[in-house]
């Protein structure tokens, strides 16, 4: 389906909520597990997984908020791509370092890096749309 004037800003600003939406949810649910962890987790993980969990929260929290930092770009490509590869980045990075800590399966582990690499591609990918951004003010 295709949509011209009114409809397709309606669209445009739908997604913008969605992304935006997302990247609270991404904040809160960093906030969460971070308190889970300092709480709920304190004494029942050895040194090494408590310190995977730590690891993993705190790429989440700084993630979120580049998530968001991304959104506020716009929907051009380069933003739309950073916004992907931290969301990407969060699921593969910091979800494999929960379940390791966690006593997962220590082949979850075999995601870490790739979500640390779609991380690198999120940060250049912001740094092409902030500086589109800085351009387009001008």
């Amino acid at each position: 389906m295709v949509f011209s004037g009114e409809g397709r800003v309606f669209v445009r600003q739908l997604v913008r909520h969605r992304d935006g939406l997302l990247a609270g949810l991404a904040g809160a649910s960093a906030v969460l597990l971070g308190a889970f962890g300092a709480h709920g987790l304190r004494g029942t993980l050895d040194a090494a997984h408590y310190e995977l969990w730590h690891t993993a929260v705190e790429y989440h929290f700084w993630h979120a908020l580049a998530l968001g930092l991304a959104v506020l770009c716009g929907r051009q490509k380069a933003a739309r791509i950073a916004s992907l590869a931290f969301g990407l980045g969060i699921v593969l990075f910091s979800g494999s370092l929960y379940a390791l800590a966690l006593g997962g399966y220590r082949t979850i582990g075999l995601a870490t890096p790739f979500g640390g690499v779609a991380f690198i591609v999120g940060w250049i990918a912001l740094g092409l749309a902030l500086h589109a951004k800085s351009q387009s003010i001008q």
